[in-house]
């Protein structure tokens, strides 16, 4: 159970939520954990298995509180808000500022500079933490060089540019990710990045995880009223979550990357869990997925000092805080968009 920006977080499955007069009461069991009164909320987002009464859900319809419903692994369910609702002006401004080829490339460039920084912290942590395992001078010259992406995009205003940055990084970053796999080389060695199917074991569990992520992140958005498909970084296409897509990039080599890593280096699983097929594409066995998602969740439950609210959050959390942040920025609550930056 967290409150953040006006927004109460409950996340222990196990606990239900009621009325009581202006106040919103959660209880576990017979046991009150806290009363919040209902003035002090924006909305409530319910990961719960037991979800909330009926006449708290009214009280929060009248008083313009936002309901949203997740399943524990990060599934958006429903969203439930009185008949007043600031979704659509929201969404007509998100339309507006992702036509606006200036606006989306300031965007951008702020999202892939989040990307490119915690990236270089990816490689600087390998070389502190693995220095005697790993190619040392090779990490450095990579680093040097994201170093440069991160100059050259930072008050960027041409999105193409922006993506050209994008991608340059992104090939210098995994051109150097085998040097990051300490354990099991042989059976996890990656050469570079492939996607659609993934070619190598390393690069299966990179693929599943950013699922989970991009789903979680499709479900924050949803859940703040944010329109999933309309991006800055990502284009509208068919199908496509572009918004979803555009905060992971930041999220992704804090949340995934560490914990791929991790799991390897710390024979969480093995070769034995990934089957190769006749087309070269390579997938994971049930078990090594579920082994997988119970990691995904555990990393989930861990704490840290939000960089930009300098408040305690779960880093399942991430995901919702930074989707909530970008919703403010696009409202005009904020001047700009505050990327994740790991510390």
């Amino acid at each position: 159970m967290k409150k953040l920006l006006n927004v109460l977080y409950v996340t222990n499955p196990n606990v239900y939520l009621s009325r009581d007069g202006e106040n919103v009461v959660i209880k576990e069991g017979e046991n009150e954990l806290a009363r919040i009164p209902i003035h002090l909320l924006e909305s409530i987002v319910a990961f719960n298995y037991l979800g909330m009464s009926p006449a708290l859900m009214g009280l929060c319809a009248e008083r313009g509180v936002t309901v949203s419903f997740v399943t524990e692994h990060g599934k958006f369910l429903a969203t439930i808000h009185g008949p007043t609702s600031g979704n659509v002006l929201l969404r007509r401004q998100q339309y507006r500022l992702s036509q606006d080829v200036e606006t989306s490339a300031m965007v951008a460039g702020w999202l892939v500079a989040a990307k490119i920084a915690n990236c270089r912290v990816v490689l600087q942590r390998a070389i502190r933490d693995h220095g005697k395992n790993v190619d040392a001078d090779k990490l450095r010259r990579a680093g040097d060089r994201l170093r440069d992406c991160l100059d050259r995009v930072s008050g960027c205003t041409d999105l193409s540019v922006v993506r050209g940055i994008e991608g340059e990084a992104a090939n210098v970053y995994f051109s150097s990710f085998n040097e990051l796999i300490v354990a099991q080389k042989e059976d996890f060695a990656m050469d570079g990045r492939t996607r659609r199917p993934p070619r190598d074991n390393m690069n299966a569990i990179l693929s599943f995880l950013y699922t989970l992520l991009t789903n979680d992140m499709r479900s924050a958005l949803e859940t703040v009223g944010l329109d999933p498909a309309v991006g800055f970084l990502h284009r509208d296409r068919p199908g496509r979550p572009s918004l979803a897509l555009d905060l992971i990039e930041e999220l992704r080599p804090y949340l995934v990357d560490r914990l791929a890593l991790s799991l390897v280096n710390r024979k969480q699983v093995s070769s034995k869990g990934f089957e190769k097929r006749e087309n070269q594409a390579v997938s994971m066995t049930a078990d090594t997925r579920n082994a997988i998602i119970s990691a995904w969740q555990r990393r989930k439950q861990e704490v840290i000092t939000h960089p930009f609210l300098k408040e305690k959050t779960q880093i399942g959390l991430l995901p919702y805080v930074q989707a909530l942040l970008m919703a403010r920025y696009i409202r005009g609550d904020l001047d700009a968009y505050p990327p994740f930056f790991w510390q």
